[in-house]
């Protein structure tokens, strides 16, 4: 007759896999979340519809028109000129500026276009018009 030795146990096995399935899910889970929370620094506004309008996630300065007529740089109230010192402070910093320029879709055209008109002649050449997908 043979007896087991009751305190020999085995060495508990490490399982890799579900540990890794885990933290898989955990790194999809905290990438969502986060593209939940990114916070856009500008005024609410309610944008036209474009069926092609898609925009890219680079650091831009948004500058917004609201319906009213009032033109907000990022979140600041600003004006044409005020804007344009604005910009030759960014241009003078070294870089590239973009800008995304959002309008109301019951902005004065006027306003629109002296916006665009005073980019142009800082030579500010990438400009973005933002739409709302349709």
């Amino acid at each position: 007759m043979q007896f087991r030795n009751l305190r020999t146990t085995s060495k508990p096995r490490l399982m890799i896999i579900p540990m890794i399935d885990i933290i898989f899910f955990l790194l999809v889970f905290f990438m969502m979340s986060m593209l939940s929370m990114v916070v856009q620094r500008s005024m609410p506004v309610q944008l036209p519809a474009a069926s092609a309008g898609a925009a890219d996630l680079q650091k831009k300065i948004p500058i917004t028109i609201t319906s009213d007529g009032t033109l907000y740089i990022e979140d600041k109230k600003s004006t044409i000129d005020g804007m344009a010192r604005y910009m030759q402070a960014e241009q003078a910093k070294g870089e590239d500026v973009t800008v995304i320029v959002r309008a109301d879709t019951h902005a004065q055209y006027g306003i629109f276009v002296n916006v665009l008109d005073t980019l142009k002649k800082l030579k500010i050449t990438k400009i973005a018009v933002a739409t709302e997908a349709q």
